[in-house]
């Protein structure tokens, strides 16, 4: 007899938490929309990435690894800074689990 998948009816969330990578790729989601944004923003302001770095006072190979969504070991201030020289923002909110 064939073994029904457990995963049938659950949710994608389920199936993450169960695999002990929930944490890991939230966090990873955001750090990407946060780089697009950026991105987005210098696009549409025409800010290049050497201009982004002297508005943050750092250097170019700063923002390089700040926009590169798969390094994930850029801090909270950094990204702040980002936003601001961008002219922008940066906001969170805590939800319910």
């Amino acid at each position: 007899m064939k073994k029904a998948n457990k995963h049938i009816g659950s949710d994608f969330d389920d199936f993450l938490k169960e695999n002990n990578i929930l944490d890991e790729c939230e966090a990873s989601a955001t750090k990407r929309v946060l780089t697009w944004q950026i991105e987005q923003a210098m696009r549409e302001t025409n800010i290049s990435k050497s201009e982004l770095a002297r508005r943050m006072h750092t250097s170019r190979a700063v923002v390089d690894r700040m926009l590169n969504p798969e390094n994930p070991s850029i801090t909270l201030q950094t990204m702040e800074k980002a936003a601001r020289a961008v002219n922008r923002r940066l906001t969170f909110e805590l939800k319910m689990a």
